[in-house]
């Protein structure tokens, strides 16, 4: 019989192994995934005038504006300062995740 080979295919017991740890990787990221999707982020903007928190669903949860910030005349500003702090909230949540996962996959490049 060749080397690597036996009754049960390539490999047999390396094989069951690989199998093992695959199913076992895949239950890890599961979990994983939940505890990251109950998670919140948050991050301002302005000094903290906004603040806005997301979920690790990655839907925003909440926006926090600070009645100084209210200004009639400079709307735009109000909307530039909402908008970087709902994506640095939401950049907080990608960047955990992909940490999360990449500690999972032992620093394997798989696409998450």
């Amino acid at each position: 019989m060749a080397k690597g080979f036996n009754s049960r295919g390539m490999g047999g017991g390396n094989m069951n192994n690989m199998i093992r740890q695959a199913q076992k990787m895949q239950q890890d990221m599961l979990k994983a995934q939940e505890e990251l999707e109950a998670k919140t982020y948050e991050a301002g903007a302005g000094g903290g005038v906004v603040s806005a928190t997301v979920s690790g669903k990655k839907e925003l949860v909440s926006v926090t504006i600070d009645p100084e910030a209210v200004d009639p005349d400079d709307v735009e500003m109000l909307q530039d300062l909402i908008v970087a702090a709902v994506n640095e909230a939401l950049r907080k949540a990608a960047d955990d995740a992909s940490s999360q996962m990449s500690r999972l996959t032992g620093g394997l490049n798989l696409p998450f």
